[in-house]
């Protein structure tokens, strides 16, 4: 089974999460308490994420896969989500970027 390391609050969390959902595929999910640094210890740093964040999927094999973009790629990967068709793709692609860059993800105030 998959396994999700993941904070409730992290929009990026609630990306992943959502498409989990969405395409019915069972998880276990791991929480961390940023606000305590238990993203920051030497056990999460050395063994899930060197970048020190969540979310992070861990694969039934054992692989550790962090950013939440990359692992949207991955569990898409052969569903209508990612299209197979290479422009349509680079329109997924192209949206995944400016939501994670653009003027919404940097707005402060």
């Amino acid at each position: 089974m998959l396994r999700l390391h993941d904070n409730l609050s992290s929009g990026n969390g609630y990306k992943v999460r959502l498409l989990l959902a969405q395409l019915g595929i069972p998880y276990e999910r791991i929480e961390y308490d940023i606000d305590r640094g238990e993203t920051r210890t030497p056990g999460f740093l050395e063994e899930i994420n060197a970048n020190g964040r969540v979310p992070v999927l861990e694969t039934e094999g054992g692989e550790f896969l962090p950013e939440s973009n990359a692992i949207l790629h991955y569990l898409a990967e052969g569903t209508p989500f990612l299209p197979e068709e290479p422009l349509q793709r680079a329109r997924v692609l192209q949206w995944m970027f400016f939501e994670q860059y653009g003027p919404i993800a940097t707005h402060k105030g």
